[in-house]
Order: structure tokens, then sequence, then C-alpha cells
């Protein structure tokens, strides 16, 4: 699909969906219950959608990352190991879902973020200043990475909630610092997939390069909070969007089956 084919109207849209997405992105993840609807609706295949997505996706976790590393709140030669298992997870991960279908994650993923929602909403300490370390080394970086980011390449959404969980669960790490952490994560898992898109001829360039510009943008603004504002802004963020994100996972999963049940009693 090529620039001319989607409306220029159409593309300013997309475009602020892209940076809206990529601004929550950055706070709590789930960006991508914004932007996969959006492609959908302008045409993409469902392959295309999933590339596409990929491409605009990049840009916002590498924006942001830029911005943390800059200001100091990632070292990146401390997460060498973590962005090491991470590349290897999604990588192995991307392969993965090409032959086999990722239904039952689907039907799984509402209860999983249902779950982290909760755990944030009543732990109201959690994350608020550094805690002591569970994992270390190796062992977090098979978790933390190789787990999280086998997940976001097989499947991905809600991934940058996952691997922000994982900092502040099993690293000790604050709330601020967790999600500066996950972006680098992320985005490495972002990159591992896109390239697999890109050599399988999936991406549409044209409106994944106007959502990028967007999705820069967004993540920016998104970054720069979190170290402002931290947890006052985070928690509530990952909580309101784990409601939002697993009511419609949930609804399109069941929404039609329970339509046509309430249908035999009207």
């Amino acid at each position: 699909m090529d620039w001319w084919i989607v409306s220029p109207g159409m593309l300013a849209v997309l475009f602020v969906i892209a940076m809206l997405a990529s601004f929550i992105d950055s706070i709590a993840g789930g960006g991508g219950l914004l932007t996969v609807p959006a492609l959908l609706s302008a045409g993409l295949s469902p392959a295309q959608v999933l590339a596409t997505n990929k491409l605009q996706a990049v840009g916002g976790s590498f924006s942001a990352s830029l911005y943390f590393v800059r200001r100091g709140a990632v070292k990146l030669r401390e997460q060498r190991l973590n962005i090491a298992m991470t590349f290897i997870g999604a990588l192995c991960g991307t392969l993965l879902v090409q032959h086999i279908q990722s239904g039952f994650l689907r039907q799984v993923l509402p209860l999983l973020i249902i779950g982290i929602g909760l755990y944030f909403l009543l732990m109201p300490r959690l994350g608020e200043e550094d805690r002591q370390r569970r994992l270390d080394g190796l062992a977090f970086a098979l978790v933390a990475g190789g787990a999280v980011g086998f997940y976001d390449g097989f499947f991905g959404p809600g991934a940058g909630s996952f691997y922000a969980l994982a900092f502040v669960t099993l690293a000790g790490f604050n709330l601020a610092k967790s999600t500066a952490h996950a972006k680098v994560l992320n985005f490495t898992s972002n990159l591992t997939s896109l390239l697999f898109f890109i050599l399988g001829g999936k991406v549409v360039w044209g409106v994944g390069l106007v959502m990028l510009a967007g999705s820069v943008c967004g993540a920016r603004l998104g970054a720069r909070m979190v170290l402002t504002r931290g947890q006052k802004l985070i928690r509530p963020m990952v909580v309101i969007v784990a409601v939002v994100m697993s009511g419609k996972l949930l609804y399109e999963d069941y929404g039609a089956a329970v339509g046509q049940w309430l249908s035999h009693f009207g």
C-alpha cells in the first residue's frame, strides 16, 4: 500500500492517534489499543497492520528510550545482558508466531492485564522507592528480557506493562525507574519484530512513517512526564490502561457470543 491509497485526511488522523498512543505507551503501556484498530479501519490487512504498527512503535519506544538514557535514568552498559536476552526472546517469539496460532494467549491476556491493574491498585506503596532486588544477572535477564521479549514478539499487547512490572517486583526499582528501563527493552523487542516484518515485505511504509513521526512526538512528552510526575502519574495510568485493555479484549472475544445468547431471550 502506497501513500496515495490512504487519503491525506486519514493520514492526519493516524498521526494524531499514534501521538496519543505513544504518549500513553511511554507511561503505562497499551498504546496498541489505539493504533491497531485505527490501522484496520484505514483498510490495511491484518498482516500489514501488525507490521506497520511495529514500525510506529519503534519510533515511540526509541524516542522515549533516548530521552531516558540522555537524562541518566537508564545506563545502557548495565542493561546489556537484559537487552541481549530481550532480542533473543523477541526473535524466537516472532519466528514462532508465524507457525502457531496465538488464540490461547488472547483468551488468557485479559486476566493477566487485570491482574497487573489490581496489583498496582491494591498495593499503593508499591514502587514508591527502590527496594531490595530479588533477581539479578542472567536469572533476571531471562525473565524480564527473554520471557517478556518472547511474548512481545509472539503476541505483544501490554508488553510494556509486563516489562515495568518485572523491574518493580524483581529488580526492586521504583515506578519511574522501572518505566524508563522498560522502554529500552520494549524498543529492543519492537525493533527485532520489525526487522522480520520488513523481510516479509508487510510494512506499509507511507502510513508507518507518518505514524512514526507522531509516535516520536507523543513518546517524548510521555517520557518527560514520567521523570517529572513519577508515581503520581504512572500508577493511575497503569490501572486505567489495564481496565480499558482488558475490557476491550474481553468484548472482542466474548461480546458477540454473549450478544447471540441474549438474542434468544429478546
